[in-house]
């Protein structure tokens, strides 16, 4: 069975599929999520990915299970380091394990001042933008929780949402040495 095939297994109640599933992705994962967890909270977190992977099988759109597993497992290690008290360090160190090659301390120091520079792009601390950022991008709540804990409408946090994204690509352009569709 290919990656789809299992997911739509695992939907219908397959505990095998599920294994499967496990056996087959859990070693990437395990040594992505490395990069960014301490060593004895990866087996946790895994299991917590697979089992979310079983309560949202139903949701699975077919193509790309690889990307749809990793995701999950991004959204676990973000709640397990929010849990903890450190979610200041789940985005870099999850866009380094995303890209499953050991990272260059330099290289990972100019992106986290990079970073740093967007997200002063967003106003000051405790800002309505700032504060949806930190919410939605860092501590990876869902639209429906920022609402409530900010006291506005789910429209105005997914116009606020936009607007983040907007000034944060404009802010990191800036540090492209080749902006896109220039040069040329």
């Amino acid at each position: 069975m290919d990656d789809d095939e299992l997911v739509s297994a695992v939907a219908g109640g397959d505990d095998g599929a599920l294994r499967e599933l496990f056996s087959r992705h859990a070693p990437w994962m395990a040594a992505r999520l490395r990069a960014v967890l301490p060593a004895p909270d990866v087996e946790d977190v895994l299991q917590e990915t697979f089992v979310a992977v079983w309560r949202g099988a139903a949701g699975y759109r077919l193509g790309g299970a690889g990307g749809w597993l990793w995701g999950i497992a991004r959204r676990q290690a973000a709640l397990w380091l929010r849990r903890r008290g450190h979610p200041e360090l789940l985005i870099p160190a999850l866009v380094a394990a995303g890209e499953g090659q050991p990272v260059d301390p330099t290289e990972a120091a100019l992106w986290r001042a990079e970073l740093a520079d967007a997200v002063e792009a967003l106003g000051p601390e405790g800002s309505p933008q700032r504060e949806t950022w930190r919410l939605m991008y860092v501590e990876d709540r869902p639209v429906a929780e920022v609402a409530e804990l900010m006291g506005v409408p789910e429209g105005t946090v997914k116009s606020r949402a936009y607007q983040i994204r907007r000034l944060m690509r404009a802010a990191l352009r800036r540090h492209d040495p080749m902006p896109e569709g220039g040069g040329r």
